[in-house]
């Protein structure tokens, strides 16, 4: 086994470290073109990143992550609980209604919320019937996020409950024969066992989050700009390469970092797992 996965090593360096390599050689660049012609080392194209204009586009990026991934833990953990608690055919039915959404191109299923909450949409047409609005729910950050948690929910969803299925529930039974009630199970018995789907669901959410720019043009109306919008923008209509790869290398690291958070987050729980034992 250990011998077919070598197979996979020289594809992996391929396509994945040769890439991020250029992008990093890219990003030393001092010259604003795409062409490698006069190539010239250069800490500028990082020291122009630290300018306050796009620290605060940073900062609004990773804010927007953070809450949409907050608010994705907070509502697909319920949601994966309670379907782990159906009927097995029943559980696969709602499971699959997560799933379908996700078949439908990206793209398609952002530009579907302007139907929704455009002023002449869905919800103020229905809010007319009643005597409200219309309101503008559209071109900020609100529409952003909700963008994010309805593009990225099911990325919470399916890791949380894939374990919560995995979990031995005779640990469940022997914790309320012991006198622990429902919350004290949960609190004692599920939720540290279901940490690591919980880990994973935050880093699926958190980086596409992080890194967008299709939801923030379609819904933000480009007024507000995020991190993966600049990257695009060097990429696509300045044909400013150096930059944009600088911009690219540190949202990298920044993903890392918090691969590494998460990392050690579950370190420290299997740690306190066998300790348990």
């Amino acid at each position: 086994m250990k011998r077919f996965s070598l197979i996979y090593i020289p594809w992996a360096i391929l396509f994945i470290v040769l890439p991020l390599l250029l992008v990093v050689f890219i990003s030393f660049n001092g010259e604003e073109a795409m062409s490698m012609e006069g190539y010239r080392f250069s800490m500028e194209q990082y020291a122009r990143f630290f300018q306050p204009m796009y620290l605060r586009i940073m900062w609004r990026s990773v804010n927007l992550a953070v809450v949409s991934t907050v608010v994705c833990l907070l509502l697909g953990y319920p949601a994966a609980y309670s379907i782990s608690r159906l009927k097995p055919k029943t559980a696969s039915t709602m499971i699959l209604l997560f799933v379908i959404p996700m078949w439908m191109n990206f793209l398609l299923r952002t530009y579907a919320w302007i139907t929704l909450l455009g002023r002449n949409g869905v919800i103020n047409r229905l809010l007319g019937f009643i005597g409200l609005g219309p309101f503008d729910m559209m071109y900020n950050q609100g529409s952003i996020l909700m963008g994010m948690i309805y593009n990225f929910l099911p990325f919470m969803v399916l890791p949380i409950y894939t374990i919560l299925q995995k979990m031995d529930h005779s640990l469940i039974e022997a914790a309320k024969d012991l006198g622990a009630n429902s919350r004290e199970t949960f609190l004692k018995v599920i939720l540290p066992l279901s940490l690591p789907g919980v880990y994973s669901g935050i880093l699926m959410c958190f980086i596409p989050a992080l890194s967008t720019f299709v939801i923030s043009s379609l819904l933000g109306g480009n007024k507000y700009y995020l991190v993966g919008n600049i990257i695009e923008q060097q990429f696509r209509l300045t044909g400013n390469w150096p930059f944009g790869s600088a911009i690219a290398v540190v949202l990298i690291v920044i993903l890392l970092l918090m691969l590494f958070v998460v990392r050690l987050l579950e370190s420290k729980n299997e740690k306190g797992d066998r300790r348990g034992k």
